[in-house]
């Protein structure tokens, strides 16, 4: 070997020298402890759209509340760009344990706040402009949460395991969703859908608040990653060879659109249009909504380990293929024989394949960009994609189903984002076997 090439493979990077097997777990659970409140509060808010319509969006048409409650929702996700270049520079520049601190704070503030917001009953329009508020200063946060945490993951995983390791983070973040639709199912079927209106809709809220001391704590005494900590003594031209940062942005936008697509639409939108359009009851969609997680959860890290053996490539197109192919058939199926047995076995399919690109997603994205830059470029390109294509995904979709008529229109759109992005990838290189730059 060369030493020029052997200038561009430092032995710092070596994550597997420089790092116990005791520290990398610390490490690997700190981020993802925090990664499930981060998302802990969006998904809860997705399952209770429908309540929170009526609380902050009161209006004689319900299609106009209900679009007006899951724009509230997307305005979080319009944040998000701005929270990634903010406190993506922060993770850079200070380090990716400052920037997972400020994350874990943001979003406490925003899930406690939307908690103990007064309804539109109590102080009028000030209380859906609160609510707005709430929504922002969330987006700022998870903005910066899930590139900071994704970077802090993947450079701590040692050589060879950072499919797994990114697929464990990646299923702390489906195991918000999970422990979001729990919560609500059980709190849905402890109180009367009377009380649910009137306050009950609130603890999952406040629930939430009980994972933020455990959170900052971990984060509060971890290490600095050693690819950060060596990228900081080397020259950042480097790695420029890995291409313009213009250019590695717009990548990580057209991977995005179809794991965040995929992802609202079936696991966050999914219970509100199985109450609308399957006509089974808000517990019940929330249960077998949680089952389908309980796959999705168990299931990401093997995909991600399987992406270090055979490639990140394989499991991202076969993701795209199959949200070409399915989503159209198998919605029919739903709504022509809504049983509870049906959606949950249709639910698992499509969990599956988010599994798959889930487990090979986070590693591939990270190895795409340098470490001088990895978590402001990856943030920013990540959320870009995620405000556009996922946070408006439930409003998309009900506009969707207005504008046709058709239930099964929410489909196209599953549709038009695999084709996009499987392009996209298609012109990737293979980096599983690579080193990170």
């Amino acid at each position: 070997m060369t030493a020029i090439s052997q200038a561009a493979k430092p032995p710092a990077h070596d994550t597997e020298a420089v790092m116990s097997a005791g520290k990398r777990r610390r490490q690997l659970v700190a981020a993802s402890i925090g990664n499930v409140l981060e998302y802990y509060d969006f998904v809860v808010y997705a399952f209770l759209a429908s309540t929170i319509a009526t609380k902050f969006f009161p209006s004689e048409n319900e299609v106009a509340a209900l679009l007006a409650s899951f724009a509230a929702f997307g305005v979080g996700f319009l944040a998000r760009p701005l929270g990634g270049a903010i406190i993506g520079r922060i993770g850079d520049k200070r380090g990716r344990k400052i920037a997972l601190l400020i994350t874990i704070f943001g979003m406490a503030v925003g899930t406690v706040g939307i908690g103990i917001l007064p309804s539109y009953q109590s102080i009028g329009i000030l209380a859906p402009i609160l609510l707005v508020a709430m929504r922002l200063i969330q987006g700022l946060a998870a903005g910066g949460e899930w590139g900071g945490a994704t970077a802090f993951i993947i450079e701590s995983a040692p050589e060879g395991r950072r499919g797994l390791f990114g697929g464990i983070g990646q299923a702390s973040i489906a195991s918000a969703s999970l422990l979001g639709s729990l919560v609500v199912a059980i709190v849905a079927g402890i109180f009367t859908p009377e009380q649910m209106n009137d306050w009950a809709w609130r603890v999952p809220f406040l629930l939430g608040a009980i994972l933020v001391p455990v959170g900052f704590y971990m984060r509060r005494n971890i290490e600095e990653t050693p690819a950060f900590t060596a990228a900081q003594a080397e020259p950042a031209a480097r790695s420029h060879d890995l291409g313009s940062p213009l250019v590695l942005m717009a990548k990580a936008f057209g991977f995005t659109i179809i794991w965040t697509v995929s992802y609202y639409i079936m696991l966050n939108y999914m219970p509100t249009f199985l109450t609308k359009h399957a006509g089974i009851s808000q517990s019940q969609a929330l249960w077998g909504n949680s089952i389908a997680l309980v796959v999705l959860v168990a299931t990401t890290p093997l995909f991600g380990a399987l992406s270090d053996r055979i490639g990140r490539k394989p499991l991202l197109l076969a993701c795209c293929v199959a949200f070409v192919v399915l989503p159209y058939p198998l919605f029919q199926v739903i709504l022509a024989s809504p049983s509870l047995v049906t959606i949950v076995a249709i639910q698992i399919v499509f969990n599956l394949f988010i599994a798959a690109f889930s487990g090979a997603g986070p590693a591939a994205l990270s190895e795409l960009f340098p470490t001088h830059s990895r978590t402001t470029l990856m943030s920013v390109g990540y959320s870009v994609s995620v405000a556009i294509f996922g946070g408006f995904a439930p409003f998309i979709a009900t506009w969707l189903i207005g504008a046709t008529g058709s239930p099964i229109s929410p489909t196209y759109y599953l549709i038009l984002a695999g084709i996009v992005s499987a392009v996209v990838i298609w012109n990737f290189r293979e980096t599983a076997h690579e080193r990170l730059r």
